[in-house]
């Protein structure tokens, strides 16, 4: 006959730790191949936005390409054609083509 602490014993759970250590896991391979590269970038992307200045060519997000001719505090007017100037939230900006 098998005893009843022999088979109270195989039966234990495993430690707190132990069922944690998947989770930890887990958040910290999220982190460092999905979280970190996107605050980088973003990081990346607020420092090319305040670098903008008067006579850079900019390419914003809805598509527009332009030249800047005027900069305000989060607003840009670009000057799309001859004659032909929008204002455009410093935001919306995708990419600097030239400086």
């Amino acid at each position: 006959m098998i005893n009843y602490a022999h088979a109270q014993a195989a039966t234990q759970q495993p430690s707190m730790l132990a069922s944690f250590i998947p989770l930890i896991l887990i958040f910290l391979i999220f982190y460092f191949l999905l979280i970190r590269p996107q605050q980088k970038k973003q990081k990346e992307h607020k420092v090319l936005l305040d670098s903008i200045q008067r006579g850079d060519e900019i390419l914003s997000s809805g598509g527009i390409l332009g030249k800047v001719i005027k900069v305000d505090n989060d607003k840009l007017t670009v000057e799309i054609s001859k004659g032909v100037n929008v204002t455009i939230i410093r935001s919306t900006v995708a990419d600097v083509i030239k400086k």
